[in-house]
């Protein structure tokens, strides 16, 4: 099961190989007994881990290769992803910022593949969370966020040359008259309401005043709040990593030695 260095106390020490019982195999370095150092695991589920040990635990640089072909590259930190890195999923989005506990937590980026749109900002316990900006092809919204939703004050900069300030509301305030109990609207994104639309403030070349658009040639400004926020769409896959690296955490554990 093990091929490999020992120190005098025959405890795997240094360079060495190892097929564990539950078929993984880990192929790196030792200390005492432990996986400590630069080495390779590989599961028997097709997941694998390369990078830094500390005690049997990742901890340090390393990346690991999830079974349904996403993967982090980053920070560990006590077998958590815990600090900075790269997490690429398994339909293409990319997170890339800070991590607390396996979390995306604190300032990240994250970029959608399929429409090309990225939210850059704060993040708390996996969630949009923070100022933030949600950068579209031709315009992107700055405000705030919370549980993935914009909430609150906040401006539309649209490429055009114009921006639209306003707030994010709550729709319980448009009931209106009706009598009927509805239920609450947890799930229901907050509403746009638009406020004021001005000039863009920063584009000012040679000293002369932007060119004011037309209204009729605004993209359909009083519509904006059919713009589609949507979080991170992988809290899912997220759970179930987790799930499987707790999985793979326990096989560590019974297999060695």
């Amino acid at each position: 099961e093990y091929d490999g260095e020992r120190n005098s106390e025959g405890e795997r020490h240094g360079r060495g190989k190892a097929r564990l019982p539950n078929g993984d195999t880990y192929d790196g370095e030792y200390e005492h007994g432990f996986r400590s150092g630069q080495g390779t695991y590989r599961f028997r589920n097709g997941a694998c881990y390369t990078g830094e040990y500390l005690q049997n635990e990742k901890h340090g640089q390393g990346i690991f290769f999830y079974p349904d072909g996403s993967k982090y590259e980053g920070d560990w930190v006590n077998d958590q992803r815990h600090g900075y890195g790269k997490y690429t999923y398994a339909n293409g989005d990319t997170y890339t910022g800070e991590w607390f506990n396996n979390n995306r937590h604190g300032q990240g980026t994250y970029v959608y593949k399929d429409t090309g749109s990225k939210y850059v900002g704060g993040w708390v316990n996996g969630n949009q969370e923070g100022e933030a900006e949600l950068i579209h092809l031709n315009h992107r919204f700055k405000g705030k966020f919370l549980n993935g939703n914009p909430v609150g004050h906040g401006k539309y900069i649209f490429d055009i040359g114009c921006e639209q300030h306003g707030e994010y509301i709550q729709s319980e305030q448009d009931k209106g008259g009706e009598e009927e109990e509805e239920e609450p609207s947890l799930l229901v994104a907050p509403k746009w309401r638009a406020s004021e639309i001005t000039k863009l403030t920063l584009w000012t070349p040679h000293g002369e005043n932007p060119p004011s658009p037309r209204e009729a040639s605004l993209p359909s400004l009083h519509e904006v709040s059919s713009e589609v926020f949507r979080p991170a769409g992988d809290a899912g896959e997220e759970d179930e990593e987790s799930r499987e690296e707790e999985e793979n955490k326990d096989q560590e554990d019974e297999g060695e030695e």
